[in-house]
């Protein structure tokens, strides 16, 4: 390593104690209130008064929910409202020694950010974005000093979510990773390292939570009711896909499937769904704007969905048929995403349990199941429609010959 590359590094020595969040939304309210209660001076900042006045408020509502529950006092609720000023200008988050962003998902827009924040910020500030799906590396790249950013991605609602992702660019350096890895272990909670790819974790390898749900509804094989409850009923999910996509907005999961499909070079297994594009063209957008999949009005439910589900139940073999089709696409995204070293198997099951609620880890279900019925599954699909999207995981085939298992911790060949 020359001079100029050591200089690039910051110095990470003192504790990271001093915090700025750039974006005041739920996210970034929530990242606060995540800081501010581990004891860290927090400073939110947003160009919008009227967002920022949002925020406080928000932020006073769930406190006092927080009290009423009996999880903190009033001298806790004063504690964390104390650790924590709004601020509308960046250049209020000059004595931070970390930031975080967390704006809209658009790359000019976020580079354009970073460029200006180093600008007040000193030589030793992790800079850290808070996207989903961006390459931490094009946002890294707008920095005079790129080694020290990172990406740490917090899922919804921040607060309440165990999982953090913590993505290193290519750029990043091994001491801002330390760092950031500390960090947010210090702020209790789980970190998956991913590789810098697109989707990171979670958001590639649920792809076909969504996208196979969508191709079994139309080829007509089942409605949006039965599907919702063959994976509830029988993969113990606390939601059905087409009910989490509502939860989610249809705007938001179609951006992102379209982001990870073009991003993968239009690789077929994350091809986006024309059923969800019309629905988001026709704003029918879930629960936020009260119709998407299924129409929110409480007698329109209770009518069309009770039907539905009652008649479904029934109907055993289909259940299976719909469940392990959606299962197997999940576990072979999971083993392919180890298979291209994005993380750990430890990593990859972590973030599905505890940044998405899955019932169990993707890997560890493959375990339970078998990898033979895993790859007996994966063929059967590809021999019925001779589609690249549904190409086994070489992994997976690989573990078969050599009689191994995914267990917790990784693979030993």
């Amino acid at each position: 390593m020359n001079e100029n590359q050591k200089s690039a590094i910051p110095n990470l020595q003192s504790p990271i104690n001093r915090v700025g969040i750039i974006g005041s939304g739920t996210m970034g309210s929530g990242i606060a209130q995540i800081a501010a209660t581990s004891g860290c001076t927090v400073k939110l900042y947003d160009t919008n008064e009227a967002a920022l006045e949002k925020a406080k408020a928000s932020l006073e509502k769930i406190l006092n929910r927080l009290i009423e529950k009996e999880r903190i006092d009033t001298d806790e609720k004063n504690r964390i409202q104390n650790n924590i000023s709004y601020v509308n200008s960046l250049k209020d988050l000059s004595d931070s020694n970390l930031t975080i962003e967390a704006i809209i998902e658009n790359l000019d827009i976020k580079q354009k950010v970073f460029s200006e924040l180093e600008t007040y910020v000193s030589d030793d500030c992790v800079i850290a974005s808070n996207t989903s799906s961006l390459s931490i590396a094009s946002i890294a790249s707008s920095l005079k000093k790129p080694a020290r950013c990172i990406g740490i991605h917090f899922f919804n609602p921040a607060p309440l979510m165990r999982l953090v992702e913590v993505i290193p660019a290519i750029q990043t350096s091994k001491e801002v990773l330390e760092k950031t890895v500390s960090v947010i272990k210090n702020w209790k909670k789980t970190v998956a390292i991913a590789k810098d790819t697109p989707g990171f974790i979670v958001n590639r390898v649920a792809r076909p939570f969504y996208g196979e749900a969508l191709r079994i509804y139309e080829e007509g094989i089942a409605s949006f009711q039965e599907i919702d409850a063959a994976m509830k009923e029988l993969g113990g999910f606390r939601m059905g896909p087409f009910e989490l996509m509502d939860f989610i907005g249809n705007d938001v999961n179609y951006t992102v499937t379209e982001t990870v499909y073009n991003a993968f070079y239009q690789d077929p297994r994350y091809k986006p769904s024309f059923t969800q594009q019309r629905l988001s063209e026709a704003g029918y957008l879930g629960r936020k704007t009260g119709k998407g999949y299924y129409n929110y009005n409480k007698n329109v439910i209770q009518n069309g969905a009770k039907r539905s589900e009652e008649s479904f139940s029934n109907n055993e073999n289909l259940q299976k048929q719909i469940f392990n089709r959606i299962l197997i696409m999940l576990i072979n995204e999971a083993a392919d995403a180890l298979f291209w070293n994005i993380a750990s198997a430890e990593d990859i099951d972590n973030a599905m349990t505890k940044g998405v609620n899955y019932p169990k880890g993707l890997l560890a279900w493959a375990d339970e199941k078998g990898i033979t019925w895993c790859i007996e599954k994966m063929d059967e699909l590809y021999n019925e429609y001779h589609e690249d999207r549904y190409r086994c995981s070489p992994l997976l085939r690989k573990m078969s010959r050599k009689g191994v298992r995914f267990e917790t911790g990784g693979l030993r060949f």
